[in-house]
């Protein structure tokens, strides 16, 4: 391609600050265009009403250029209005209504064209029109169009602050960064990084991209990723995030994930994917306007049409028929639902809560339960070994020795705190063969010619291993709250061993929170029963499901949602994910495995169980803050179109100006994003949630 003339480079996504400038040019073009209508208008509003506010304009106006010329210079300045700033209206309003599909511009355009067309036929052929109704509404057509272009760009300025936290996020990444090439240091574009280069990190510093620690210690500050204040320890092989700030020492780390593959372009993909999501609410709001916008077209006809008949005269009619036009937009309803989920959907990520999927918003509303696994949701997910206990005629050393090495070979926590166990007695590994894994059962290999065996005592019962020398033991443990593990010799019973993984610290405040709003709350483990009883009532938790295989965690959900409702399960594990893609709301805890968080719909960066607590309650705050709005919208509607087509009329003489109705419908909008925009503020915890 390149001997062809052609330069070939990397395809990249849309940068953010481009779109955020694009935006910013919209903004700018509807300023201009309101300025200008405004501009053209105020002529036509002072020669239309001005003798109304100063009678003596009237006559001045007759002797210096006349009504009919004035009439002229109206007709002029309002044509370019409509022609011009307010041409979208017409360009869209109109297509939309042949096409059967009226949307809020065909009644703008259909409003302020009969305002246009009944003046305009004033103005040229009066003989068509009774001498007493004659009378031009050029001012109307005008100001309609301006205050509506106006309401549009108070949309627009609070729609673009809908997104300020994306633009925090993107806000995050530095533009540079000090890379050593060839033992020398220079700052490259972030973009120009590639995974294995050095980066060097001085102090207040942010991250360039996601690496990891290779000389150096210092705390950084991961607030604005996970939501958690405290500054964290780095030192040698510890994971970097991009966008998080070094706070004290100078580090060395190495590149691992660059460009849109990074935590930080993650969260911001996860964001704006949340953010264009259409939640089930929104659906009905969007059935209710597909036949709210033809009801107002044949309420706009009906009221001309009675007014034509009971009326004073055919201008009265056409004011009537032209305010509800224009009351009767259904802007505000279609603001109600996305920008409420763009600020809320954004709040949530400040809070290092993410939405993967916006409809979540909506259905973790309705959660009656909330399942949580335990390792590593409720605990720490760092078991250690606490306790060791042969049966008669075995050393301890040698069977903790033999169980450690083939637990090596396992990727299961409880492996890890064996293994440590080992480590700590100073005892040497012997090797090992044949190993083999039984998913939610245990281990086997081949031990110095001997068949070792270690797991639950489902897994004992299972090869046939009487257990009952040290069952008592086993019991006496797991009502500690211990995990017991049996270790079996040739098909004999040899030791009995525990693990014990530390409840995290946040984990009875999320319970409480829980509780506080309503919620059933569940524990589903691999655990034996009487562990997961222990932990149960420690924690003061409603449904305690123990020993569950891997695959059986999908039933269980199922079985808890007959039971109780809708359900939201909490997990970290890859053995979690077939959970967490069956239930109503799958979370997954930040710290876990990437094929939790793919099967997720929510993503807890800090890990912390409080952080569902907050999903739940800004989930809450959403959805109330939607109905306000649909509440808002619909009713204000509803209540003015019979004020806009003359009820008020027979008994007080009120009839409403289109040109009110324009502003009234132009504020009803900028209510329903400031009321989004409120959300902003949000700021529940579980603390909050329990008082």
């Amino acid at each position: 391609m390149t001997k062809a003339g052609y330069k070939a480079s990397v395809a990249k996504e849309e940068d953010s600050t481009r779109r955020d400038s694009r935006r910013d040019a919209e903004i700018a073009a509807l300023k201009q265009q309101t300025l200008l209508a405004a501009a053209l208008t105020l002529p036509v509003l002072l020669l239309a009403m001005g003798a109304d506010m100063v009678p003596a304009l009237h006559g001045l106006i007759a002797r210096s250029i006349g009504i009919e010329t004035s009439w002229a210079i109206q007709f002029v300045l309002t044509t370019i209005v409509l022609a011009f700033p307010g041409r979208a209206f017409f360009t869209k309003g109109y297509p939309a209504l042949f096409h059967l599909g009226p949307d809020m511009n065909s009644l703008v355009a259909l409003g302020t064209s009969a305002a246009w067309i009944f003046s305009s036929v004033v103005l040229f052929f009066p003989a068509l029109i009774p001498e007493n109704a004659r009378g031009v509404y050029f001012e109307a057509a005008a100001v309609i169009v301006t205050l509506i272009l106006f309401g549009h760009y108070l949309e627009a300025r609070a729609k673009g602050r809908t997104g300020a936290a994306i633009r925090h996020l993107v806000g995050l990444r530095p533009k540079t960064a000090r890379v050593e090439k060839d033992g020398q240091l220079r700052d490259v574009a972030i973009e120009e990084i590639r995974v294995g280069d050095i980066l060097q990190l001085r102090p207040g510093e942010s991250v360039a991209v996601d690496g990891e620690v290779i000389e150096g210690a210092s705390n950084v500050d991961e607030s604005m990723i996970t939501g958690e204040p405290l500054p964290v320890e780095k030192s040698l092989g510890t994971p970097l995030t991009g966008g998080t700030i070094n706070k004290t020492g100078t580090l060395k780390y190495r590149a691992l994930r660059v460009g849109s593959d990074t935590v930080l372009a993650s969260i911001i993909r996860m964001v704006e994917e949340a953010q264009g999501a259409k939640l089930p609410i929104q659906a009905l709001a969007d059935k209710v306007v597909a036949y709210f916008v033809p009801a107002v077209l044949t309420a706009a006809t009906l009221t001309v049409i009675i007014w034509l008949i009971f009326g004073p005269n055919i201008t009265f009619a056409l004011v009537a028929g032209v305010a509800v036009l224009i009351i009767a937009c259904p802007c505000a309803m279609g603001l109600a639902t996305p920008t409420s989920i763009m600020v809320g959907t954004g709040r949530g990520a400040e809070m290092g809560v993410l939405f993967r999927k916006g409809d979540a918003l909506q259905t973790l509303n309705d959660v009656k339960i909330v399942a949580l696994d335990k390792t590593g949701t409720l605990t720490e997910g760092k078991p250690e070994l606490t306790d060791f206990v042969t049966a008669a005629g075995c050393d301890s050393d040698a069977v903790l020795a033999g169980v450690a090495a083939l637990e090596a070979r396992s990727e299961h926590p409880i492996a890890d705190a064996i293994v440590e166990g080992a480590k700590r007695r100073n005892l040497s590994l012997p090797a090992i063969n044949s190993f083999g894994a039984v998913p939610g059962y245990g281990v086997s290999a081949e031990v110095d010619g001997k068949l070792f065996n270690a797991g639950a005592d489902r897994y004992m019962r299972k090869l046939g291993i009487v257990i009952d020398a040290l069952e008592e033991t086993a019991g006496r443990l797991a009502r500690e709250g211990k995990t017991p593990l049996y270790v079996a010799i040739d098909g004999e019973l040899a030791a009995v061993m525990a693990v014990a993984d530390r409840i995290k610290d946040s984990t009875p405040e999320a319970i409480r929170a829980f509780k506080a709003i309503g919620l059933k709350v569940a524990m589903l483990t691999g655990d034996n029963a009487l562990t997961a009883a222990a932990v149960g009532r420690a924690l003061g938790i409603d449904e305690v499901v123990a020993e569950v295989l891997p695959d059986g965690k999908v039933e269980k959900v199922e079985a808890l949602r007959a039971a109780f409702g809708p359900i939201a399960f909490v997990g970290d594990g890859i053995n979690d994910a077939p959970a967490l893609a069956s239930a109503d709301v799958g979370i997954a805890i930040g710290t876990g495995t990437d094929v939790a968080i793919e099967s997720a719909d929510v993503v807890l960066m800090s890990g912390e169980l409080t952080g569902v607590a907050s999903a739940i309650a800004l989930s809450h705050a959403v959805m109330r803050n939607i109905k306000q709005n649909l509440f808002w919208a619909f009713a204000y509607n509803t209540v003015l179109i019979p004020v806009a087509a003359g009820a008020l009329y027979p008994a007080f003489g009120l009839l409403l100006s289109p040109m009110i109705a324009a502003g009234a419908m132009g504020l009803s909008s900028v209510f329903v994003v400031s009321n989004a925009l409120s959300l902003r503020r949000f700021k529940s915890t579980p603390r909050e949630a329990i008082q």
